[in-house]
């Protein structure tokens, strides 16, 4: 509100602002921050403290240790003490992955394993490559098993590992390295190798198990299918024979000593490849065929029959045949 006393203007703020309006907020705030300004490092920690403490059913020391416990501790002092391979032998035997070839990763873990004999003889270790032998009959009747890798490009290796068993492992051939993790800064970083826990080798050795039972199985169940369809096939054939034998068991006629004598005298000079012949005995007898090959030196004929719509071939010999005249 603005009054003109003695030629002055006087402007006043109180006037302007309501009674019922209180800015006492304003100025106890400014009292705090200008006592904070001068307070010591102590005593606002003090003040803190006693404001935490002020609060019902909380305790800021129950809190500080609580994170206290939560924090995971440092394992190793140092970055440089981290990156020393020599450490992992603390852990004693673990299982190991290692990378190899997806192709030749058998052979490699072969390789690996005389290699590991050879320069450390004293020092236990385990070797796995999980595979599945895979059996297959061949043609001769042999059968042939192959290995076949559950998890290709990886085998794993249980042993006490340090430095010096750890760069055998990467200089044999074949190897890829171990698999693991990048540790270190930015100076120097390596790939330390990441054990593997018990309880998923378990899950392997049962995974291995159940596919090399299921392999077997499919082999046995393959090998039953074809011994019943060679069955099968055998007992066709015999009812074939079967049916053969009884059309050629018709009932043989005797034929006489003379004109067997007198029809063999010339049937030599008259038979010829591709005539048509008679049998007089034997199996064949009174089948009418067509000669196919004539060899004298043997005295054997091979004739062709018909027998089911279909042409037999049967070697015969020349005295059981003469020519069929054609009336």
């Amino acid at each position: 509100m603005m009054k003109l006393q003695g030629g002055l203007l006087q402007w006043s703020q109180n006037s302007l602002i309501p009674s019922a309006i209180k800015t006492t907020h304003l100025s106890i705030s400014a009292c705090v921050v200008e006592r904070n300004h001068q307070l010591t490092a102590r005593e606002r920690r003090q003040l803190r403290n006693e404001r935490r403490e002020s609060k019902s059913g909380y305790s800021w020391r129950e809190e500080v240790e609580e994170r206290l416990i939560k924090k995971p501790k440092k394992r190793y002092a140092s970055w440089t003490e981290e990156l020393n391979l020599d450490t992992l032998a603390e852990a004693g035997q673990q299982w190991w992955v290692v990378r190899v070839s997806r192709v030749r990763g058998h052979e490699t873990a072969q390789v690996l394993a005389r290699a590991l004999a050879r320069q450390f003889p004293e020092m236990e270790f385990t070797v796995y490559a999980p595979a599945v032998q895979v059996k297959r009959k061949l043609k001769n009747g042999s059968i042939s098993v192959k290995p076949r890798p559950v998890f290709p490009g990886c085998i794993f290796i249980r042993c006490i590992l340090n430095k010096e068993i750890h760069d055998a492992v990467r200089e044999c051939e074949g190897v890829g390295g171990f698999i693991g993790s990048k540790v270190g800064n930015t100076k120097r970083q390596i790939n330390k190798p990441r054990p593997v826990d018990d309880s998923d080798l378990e899950a392997i050795f049962k995974q291995a198990k159940e596919e090399q039972e299921k392999a077997d199985s499919e082999f046995d169940e393959g090998q039953r299918a074809e011994e019943e369809a060679s069955l099968a096939s055998q007992e066709l054939l015999a009812s074939n024979s079967d049916a053969i034998e009884r059309v050629e068991t018709k009932p043989k006629r005797a034929p006489r000593k003379a004109t067997l004598a007198t029809e063999t005298k010339g049937k030599k000079k008259k038979l010829a490849a591709g005539s048509t012949v008679r049998v007089l005995s034997g199996t064949f007898a009174e089948f009418v065929g067509n000669l196919k090959k004539l060899n004298r030196k043997t005295a054997k004929a091979t004739v062709g029959f018909t027998l089911f719509g279909k042409e037999t071939l049967v070697e015969i010999d020349i005295n059981e045949l003469v020519p069929e005249i054609q009336s």
